[in-house]
């Protein structure tokens, strides 16, 4: 049996810097308990590439930081194999993302790089960029 969200994107090795923020914005519980949802999960290479300081800045502002963080999930479990045309999901924060099938998914301007790891409560897609919602 896989385990929730969070044990299973710990177990990855490779989000350290997205558990930082779900434990700053007060939502690691929320994660581990709650759902089906489906998480565009940035890896740690995704937040280096943010501006230097913009994951600083996020840490110290919760209420943003958990703006960012909802954005990047959606409510529900949504497999690779249901994503089979362009379509546009909303999201826990409330805005959509536009998801593109060409060649491989992408949402919004970030690939889809590994698809499908299953959780308990969900299932993790990882990306290659950090979304960021419109102001």
């Amino acid at each position: 049996m896989p385990h929730n969200i969070v044990e299973t994107a710990r177990e990855a090795g490779t989000f350290e810097t997205l558990l930082t923020a779900v434990d700053a914005a007060g939502l690691g519980e929320t994660l581990a308990d709650g759902g089906p949802f489906t998480v565009f999960a940035p890896t740690d290479e995704a937040f280096a590439a943010l501006p230097q300081g913009t994951v600083q800045a996020l840490l110290d502002d919760p209420p943003e930081l958990a703006r960012v963080l909802t954005y990047h999930v959606v409510p529900g479990r949504i497999t690779s194999a249901e994503i089979a045309h362009d379509s546009e999901q909303k999201t826990v924060e409330g805005s959509v993302l536009k998801i593109v099938v060409n060649g491989g998914v992408i949402v919004n301007h970030a690939r889809v790089i590994q698809k499908d790891v299953e959780a308990e409560n969900g299932v993790i897609h990882v990306i290659d960029r950090v979304l960021i919602p419109a102001a």
